[in-house]
C-alpha cells in the first residue's frame, strides 16, 4: 500500500508505526489488531485501517498518585486510525465485560501479539464475558446506527452491515452464551435465518463495489427484519439478570505479574 513515503504491505507499516509509538511514548506494546470493517470482513475499497493496541508502561507510572492518561490516540487520517489502551484500563474494562475488548482479543487480523498477552487473556480476561452487558452493547450499537443511517429513502449500504452485524451478534449471544465471532461471514453462516440469506448476499455483493459515500435505495425487507430484531432484543435484555463476574482476583494476579516483570 502507498502511504506518505511508504510503499509496502500494511502489516509492515503497522509494525513500523508501533515501533515509533513505543519509542516516543516509552511503552511496550502487547497486542495489535485490526478492528472495524476490515476485521469484520466487509470493507469498502476506500476503507481506512482501524488499528487498535494494548500496551504497558514502566512500573513507576502505575505507582504515581497523579491522575494518569490511560490511552493513546496516535493517528487519524484517510488511511490510518490508530489508538490504544493501557493494560490497566483494558483489565478494568474486561471486569465490566466490555464487548469491544473481546473483539480486540479475537480479531482475525492480528498484526502483532505476545505470549504475555495470550497468557493474560487465556488465564484471566476471557473468563469475564457476560451475556447481558454484551447483548446490551450490540443492541445499542445496532439501534443507534439504524436510527441514524437507515431510515431515509436513500442510504449507504455499508451502514446496513454496521447494523446487521451487531443484530446477529445479539442472536449469537442469546443462542451460544459466548463472545460472538468478529467476522460477519461466521455470524451470517451460523445464526442468520435461511430466508434472509439471499437478500443479504445480494446486498453484500452490491456494497463491496460501492465507495464509503455512495447511496442507494433502502431495502425494505431488511429494514423490517432489523426493526423486528431490535424490538425483540430490547425486550430481552431488559429481563436479563446481571451476569458479570464480580471477582477481581484473576485480573489482579495477571496485572501484578506484569508489574513484577517491570521491576
Amino acid at each position: 500500500m502507498k502511504y506518505d513515503n511508504f510503499d509496502g504491505p500494511v502489516e509492515e507499516l503497522v509494525r513500523m508505526k508501533m515501533k515509533e509509538i513505543e519509542e516516543k511514548e516509552n511503552i511496550r506494546v502487547l497486542h495489535v489488531i485490526e478492528s472495524g470493517s476490515r476485521a469484520w470482513g466487509f470493507a469498502s475499497p476506500d476503507s481506512d485501517y482501524d488499528v487498535r493496541f494494548i500496551y504497558v508502561r514502566n512500573r513507576d507510572f502505575y505507582l504515581s498518585l497523579r491522575e494518569t492518561k490511560d490511552f493513546i490516540d496516535w493517528e487519524l487520517n484517510e488511511v490510518l486510525d490508530i489508538n490504544g489502551w493501557d493494560l490497566k484500563k483494558a483489565l478494568q474494562h474486561f471486569h465490566k465485560s466490555n464487548a469491544t475488548l473481546f473483539e480486540w482479543s479475537n480479531s482475525p487480523v492480528v498484526y502483532y501479539t505476545t505470549d504475555e498477552w495470550k497468557r493474560i487473556y487465556e488465564n484471566a480476561a476471557s473468563k469475564y464475558f457476560a451475556c447481558k452487558p454484551a447483548l446490551y452493547h450490540y443492541y445499542g450499537t445496532a439501534n443507534k446506527n439504524y436510527r441514524e443511517y437507515l431510515c431515509e429513502d436513500m442510504v449507504k449500504y455499508k451502514k446496513y452491515f454496521y447494523v446487521l452485524r451487531p443484530v446477529l451478534a445479539c442472536k449469537w449471544i442469546e443462542e451460544k452464551k459466548c463472545p460472538p465471532p468478529v467476522l460477519f461471514d461466521e455470524l451470517f453462516n451460523t445464526v442468520l435465518e435461511d430466508d434472509m440469506k439471499a437478500v443479504i448476499e445480494d446486498l453484500l455483493a452490491k456494497k463491496v463495489k460501492m465507495s464509503e459515500a455512495d447511496k442507494a435505495p433502502r431495502v425494505d425487507v431488511i429494514n423490517q427484519y432489523i426493526e423486528e430484531k431490535l424490538a425483540y432484543y430490547k425486550a430481552l435484555v431488559e429481563t436479563m439478570a446481571d451476569d458479570r463476574n464480580p471477582d477481581w482476583d484473576p485480573l489482579e494476579s495477571e496485572f501484578l505479574k506484569v508489574l513484577h516483570a517491570l521491576m
